[in-house]
């Protein structure tokens, strides 16, 4: 059972960000589920009530900083923030990433993510402390992505690593403050998103299983949560290549468009 009572997600209309809703869903819970979608979002909210938690959703874009300060000021005390929202893309032609397509990718998944990580660190800083002296919780969903420059997805790579490294590196300061950051990595997850990918997925995982992978890691207070290990250590390894090495080996990667869907299916 989730120790969090209080949670806001974005993103939560479908793969992941559901799975993590229903596995927050218990009586006693208070859950804030945001997403582009008003008619998933509500499905999504009746399948926790059912669970006997309370259920609110906010129809909302995550590129729309404002509407995201809003919501997280309208959702009071929070025990867990989960910044899930994003898109994928790539390109499998050999050619550029169109330029509309290259900014999209930004500012979904990192401003976007960024959007609803500020104010609720604002938030959390002043919120009591509890008897652990944590304050809130706030996981930032990156990829496995973010360790490999593949070519076939440039901008969703960079976007996931500058995630990642933004959540690790602000972590000490936060947690002097009470607050707990957590970036998660994850690598292939059963979801809409992954469902149209026609090539081996090593480690696929069904978002059930990732949702409480998540939780547990947050829960523990893990700065960076990457799974299944051994993709991610195989990620690692391949982005420690010379450029032109790791560029011929994920060049030739069947499908490697599809590395953009890789990591968590969000929405």
């Amino acid at each position: 059972m989730t120790p969090f009572r209080s949670v806001l997600i974005s993103g939560a209309s479908s793969g992941i960000g559901r799975a993590l809703a229903l596995a927050c869903a218990r009586p006693g819970a208070r859950l804030h589920l945001g997403g582009r979608d008003a008619a998933r979002l509500e499905a999504v909210a009746g399948a926790c009530r059912a669970r006997g938690a309370e259920a609110a959703i906010r129809a909302a874009d995550v590129r729309d900083a404002a509407a995201m300060a809003d919501w997280i000021a309208a959702a009071g005390a929070l025990d867990l923030a989960i910044a899930n929202a994003g898109i994928g893309g790539g390109s499998d032609d050999g050619a550029p990433e169109p330029a509309a397509q290259v900014r999209a990718l930004f500012e979904t998944n990192l401003a976007g993510a960024l959007n609803l990580a500020l104010p609720a660190l604002a938030a959390m800083r002043g919120q009591p402390a509890g008897a652990d002296g944590v304050r809130g919780r706030i996981a930032l969903v990156a990829s496995i992505a973010a360790f490999v420059p593949a070519p076939g997805a440039p901008s969703y790579c960079a976007a996931k690593a500058a995630l990642d490294a933004w959540t690790v590196a602000t972590a000490p300061a936060a947690r002097a403050q009470g607050v707990r950051l957590t970036s998660v990595c994850p690598g292939y997850i059963r979801t809409p998103m992954t469902a149209a990918n026609r090539f081996p997925m090593p480690g696929l995982m069904d978002a059930e299983r990732a949702a409480g992978i998540i939780l547990r890691g947050v829960a523990a207070g893990r700065v960076r949560l990457a799974f299944p290990w051994w993709v991610a250590g195989a990620a690692r390894l391949t982005g420690l290549l010379p450029p032109r090495l790791s560029g011929a080996l994920l060049g030739r990667a069947p499908g490697k468009a599809g590395l953009s869907a890789a990591p968590g299916n969000h929405t």
